[in-house]
């Protein structure tokens, strides 16, 4: 599901000429995208958080898909920044970092063979819920959560079907450019986490700084910082009384939201969507 601005770009975004130092981050809107970016930009910027505090996360990466925003307010702030994605995108000094939550068969065809990939999955209903208070937050006219969660699962939202988007990243899982992470096991273990990413990256990280890495990515800190949280975008376009850009971080939030009928029908969903796979949430039972 794509606003019809897409048709005018797809050309372009398939034919994207790729560098071998890109580093990409691709996840469904929603799914811990904006954390696992700076995590990636500081690793890859030798843990500078001088730099990284003095520009906003916007600027360090390259929107791939910022004409395909449905919010035109959204949409026109983020291009006074960046009028022209695709002359940022062939002119950006190297390495390149590029965030998109289009799925990879949308992207050029040969990304990941020459590129480093990290796709960022989480639970579909986690998604579903920060995503229903993100439309809140942009002022979206979208009715009750019980609505919204119907219109995710008929694929009837931006960027569904969800289980193909991730399903395309999961083939690829074992190929040495793509990381496949999930939202869940970096809010378990994120020193892990950051090591097995520092890995990916070709990055060596001490004990200590994967500490001082971690308490910078806390979620309570993280929601303060003014680089990462978008409060100068929220602050012009948001609703001052909707939750924040960065919410609660946790996962299984969305027993909050579910009622009986909710939990047995995203249950049977899942099961459906995943049995021709073996793609598995942690810590979720099927």
């Amino acid at each position: 599901m794509l606003p019809t601005t897409y048709k005018d770009d797809a050309d372009r975004f398939n034919t994207m000429k790729v560098r071998p130092d890109d580093v990409w981050v691709i996840a469904v809107p929603r799914s811990g995208s904006t954390w696992t970016q700076e995590l990636v930009w500081l690793l890859k910027n030798d843990l500078d958080y001088d730099k990284a505090s003095k520009s906003i996360l916007e600027d360090r990466y390259i929107f791939i898909g910022l004409r395909q925003l449905t919010n035109t307010e959204l949409r026109a702030i983020l291009t006074e920044r960046r009028p022209s994605v695709m002359e940022a995108f062939e002119n950006a000094p190297s390495p390149r970092f590029i965030k998109s939550h289009f799925p990879l068969s949308l992207m050029p065809e040969n990304l990941v063979d020459i590129a480093k990939v990290v796709y960022v999955a989480r639970d579909p209903r986690d998604v579903a819920v920060s995503s229903y208070h993100f439309m809140k937050l942009m002022k979206n006219d979208i009715g009750n959560f019980k609505l919204f969660w119907n219109l995710f699962i008929q694929d009837l939202l931006l960027y569904t079907p969800f289980f193909a988007h991730l399903k395309e990243a999961w083939a690829l899982r074992h190929h040495p450019n793509m990381l496949f992470i999930f939202y869940e096991e970096l809010s378990k273990d994120l020193p892990s986490c950051v090591k097995r990413m520092a890995t990916f990256l070709g990055k060596e990280v001490t004990d200590e700084q994967v500490v001082k890495l971690c308490e910078h990515l806390n979620i309570d800190n993280f929601r303060k910082n003014e680089s990462v949280n978008q409060t100068w975008l929220t602050g012009r376009v948001g609703d001052p009384d909707a939750e924040s850009f960065i919410r609660k971080g946790k996962s299984g939030g969305w027993r909050e939201h579910f009622d009986e009928e909710m939990t047995e029908q995203a249950q049977q969903w899942m099961r459906e969507n995943l049995s021709d796979c073996d793609l598995r949430f942690p810590d979720v039972d099927y």
